[in-house]
Order: C-alpha cells, then sequence, then structure tokens
C-alpha cells in the first residue's frame, strides 16, 4: 500500500485535514501507522478524539514511533484511549 485508500468525501473539513496528516507524517512508518489508522477509524472519531488525534499528530515521528512500539512511555497528557486504539491496531490490516 501507497497511501490512502479512503476517499476524503463526504469527510468535514477537520477530518480531511486529520487524514492527509496521518498520511503524510514524514518517516515512512509512521504515515502506515497513522494513515491507515485514520482510513478505518476517521469517520468514526468523536469530537474528543478528533482532539487527541489533533494532539498526537504534534508529537515528532521518532517519540511517536517508540512509544507505539513499547520503546518508551509517550507523555501522560498523550496517553489516551485513542493513542491506545492506534498502539492496538494491527499495522498489516488492509482497510
Amino acid at each position: 500500500m501507497t497511501g490512502s485508500t479512503r476517499s476524503s468525501d463526504g469527510l468535514d473539513d477537520r477530518r480531511k485535514r486529520l487524514l492527509f496528516r496521518c498520511w503524510h507524517r514524514g518517516t515512512r512508518e509512521m504515515d502506515l501507522i497513522l494513515g491507515r489508522f485514520a482510513d478505518a477509524a476517521i469517520a468514526d472519531l468523536t469530537d474528543a478524539e478528533l482532539g487527541q488525534l489533533e494532539q498526537l499528530i504534534e508529537v515528532p515521528d521518532p517519540d511517536l514511533y517508540a512509544a507505539l512500539s513499547g520503546d518508551v512511555l509517550l507523555a501522560l497528557e498523550f496517553r489516551t484511549p485513542l493513542f491506545d486504539r492506534i498502539k492496538l491496531f494491527p499495522a498489516d490490516r488492509d482497510v
């Protein structure tokens, strides 16, 4: 997979922006982790979860990747139920 398989049609501007940003992180590994998650979940996220995702994507790629792979703990303010969902989301899942 080289990019989003989800169309942004029907998404509000906030979700469109987040979907794009999840697929354009800067490192391919994070593109795949966050992008695939966003493809599967972006339409159903609550406003609170969208806010959590907006905060989470501000974390630098190396720090976020290390936290998702279990090597380090992420700062407390970023350890949310949404982070846990992303961490548990199957990396090899086709969406």
